[in-house]
């Protein structure tokens, strides 16, 4: 097999929902990207944290609640946190299983600031859901008191949603490439990274959330890959979904991509964006190739065995 630089885009059941479960999924996680470091890949990582902010979200602002002398800490430095603890748990992880195969590479996280524009339309309608259901008078009480936005769900309560806005640089990216070149294997852009817009010649957090399929786009054409992985919960992508013409994809272009895409058959939110950002990146250069695929299936995946293949 042809030696590869690859951005792995790890979804949320690569973590869990809470700590002890984020505990145990790392070690499988581990596992399946050092199969690909083992192979002699370069591999950079990057990871979700929908429900590890929502958590980290809620307890601050339950702890400002509690606390009237505490003031109500940022979302971006709730997503700052969330990249701390999840990359403290999967570098340790990593050497754990690298140290098992008599791998010896140097594994380190990056706190990643991505830039934003403050005038991206996303900030008009904030759409991502992040935290717990709340009563509507807890939504109420957050509203009056931080200004925050909900929807209500389906019936099951309130969840606060904040604007989404496309990635445009990533700030740490000469760091992260000289740490790929010197043989390090880098976790970064956790969650899309903590959202920043310029101010002058300064940065500062804003409250949004940036996709992480799109962030991970963005590194892995920056860092000139060869190819893009996202590891989800499906072993492969399908049009029709649940219905009786359901039909799994094995290799498709960019442009039937973006036909599917049209046509509705990816569900906003969810598959739309995995797809989405691995045909920009696939476009972006040819040569390049992106692939969908489960957890468990990365290996069979780059050996072309299953998964989804997304191509020029």
């Amino acid at each position: 097999m042809k030696k590869m630089r690859i951005v792995v885009a790890l979804g949320g059941n690569a973590l869990g929902k809470n700590l002890p479960e984020q505990y145990i999924a790392v070690k499988e996680t581990a596992k399946a990207i050092v199969d690909l470091i083992e192979y002699g890949h370069e591999v950079i990582i990057t990871h979700g944290n929908g429900p590890q902010v929502g958590m980290i979200d809620s307890a601050m602002s339950l702890f400002a609640k509690e606390d009237s002398v505490q003031g109500k800490t940022p979302l971006s430095m709730c997503v700052a946190m969330s990249q701390a603890y999840i990359g403290y748990d999967m570098q340790n992880a990593l050497r754990r299983e690298m140290r098992e195969r008599a791998i010896a590479r140097p594994v380190s996280t990056v706190l990643t600031q991505v830039r934003v524009d403050r005038q991206d339309e996303a900030f008009l309608s904030p759409s991502k859901p992040i935290g717990k259901f709340m009563t509507k008078e807890e939504a109420d009480f957050a509203r009056e008191k931080y200004g925050h936005i909900f929807i209500e769900d389906s019936g099951r309560g309130y969840r606060r949603v904040v604007p989404s806005p496309k990635p445009l640089e990533i700030i740490e990216l000469s760091v992260i490439r000289s740490m790929v070149e010197d043989g390090d294997i880098v976790v970064c852009c956790g969650g899309g990274g903590i959202p920043v817009y310029a101010v002058s010649e300064h940065l500062k957090g804003v409250s949004a959330v940036i996709d992480k399929d799109y962030a991970s786009a963005l590194l892995a054409k920056e860092l000139d890959a060869d190819m893009f992985v996202i590891l989800t919960a499906v072993e492969k992508v399908a049009i029709n979904y649940k219905k009786e013409n359901e039909q799994y994809l094995d290799t498709i272009t960019v442009a039937q991509a973006k036909g599917y895409m049209e046509q509705g058959h990816f569900q906003k939110g969810s598959m739309y964006e995995k797809v989405d950002a691995c045909a920009q990146f696939v476009s972006s250069k040819n040569g390049r190739v992106a692939l969908i695929t489960e957890l468990s299936k990365a290996k069979d995946g780059l050996l072309g065995l299953t998964g989804t293949r997304i191509e020029g």
